[in-house]
């Protein structure tokens, strides 16, 4: 089941579609001993690119899953399939209703077996995805937590501490992990060194490297390492 191989992935690499790699990083990247590779983005993500990505992707034994971030972005062939649902904004369609427009337009065709939610809490205000959303990030941790205990009420498979392009507050993943018992804790956003990727893998249960791919290959793939060595605090 995609629950359980969820549950299996402790580092991950992001991929944006709209984002060109080359063909030399994709197989440094495949090849890391990362436990799978996300494909998605939040804008200029199209068919086409998604696709074009996926085929390159194909060619090596990693697991790849794709997060879908616009109804016509849907590309069949991934193992497996993430749609995020926005918990801190009041706008609905980040909520449920681009879910809603996915369903209409592509349900006979979607591999329900292969389909989980994610529940985002976006807490970077200059990320773009906070933008294009409308996420309020001014929360106290009393919020996110709030927000994590709905996720696990709701039998959220992961809920996803966002902080898309910087370091996020390690105090707040603390709190969040403390309280999740079922519901995947996931954290993306700015590790850029050793110090960083211990420190969230230290609460986390997966670990989603996504910018440092374009900004320093080398180190991206360091992660890997940092990542999976550290033990999450509570396990044995």
């Amino acid at each position: 089941m995609l629950r359980e191989r969820v549950r299996a992935l402790r580092h991950v690499f992001k991929l944006d579609p709209a984002k060109p790699i080359s063909e030399k990083a994709i197989q440094m990247l495949a090849t890391s001993g990362t436990d799978a590779i996300l494909v998605g983005g939040t804008d200029g993500v199209t068919f086409q690119n998604t696709a074009d990505l996926l085929c390159h992707l194909q060619n090596y034994a990693i697991p790849c899953f794709q997060e879908i971030s616009t109804p016509t972005s849907f590309v069949p062939g991934f193992q497996g399939y993430f749609t995020p649902s926005v918990l801190n904004t009041d706008e609905a369609k980040w909520i449920l209703g681009m879910h809603h427009q996915t369903i209409k337009a592509f349900g006979p065709f979607v591999p329900w077996d292969k389909v989980l939610l994610e529940a985002y809490v976006v807490l970077n205000p200059d990320a773009k995805v906070a933008k294009r959303t409308n996420a309020n990030t001014n929360l106290q941790i009393a919020d996110v937590i709030a927000y994590a205990q709905m996720a696990e009420w709701l039998q959220i498979p992961i809920f996803y501490v966002e902080y898309s392009g910087t370091y996020g507050r390690v105090d707040i993943v603390q709190e969040v992990s403390a309280v999740l018992h079922h519901t995947r804790l996931c954290y993306g956003g700015g590790i850029r060194s050793q110090e960083q990727a211990e420190e969230m893998a230290t609460w986390a249960d997966m670990v989603v490297v996504g910018n440092l791919i374009y900004e320093d290959l080398i180190q991206a793939i360091h992660t890997v390492k940092w990542v999976k060595s550290t033990k999450k605090r509570g396990e044995r």
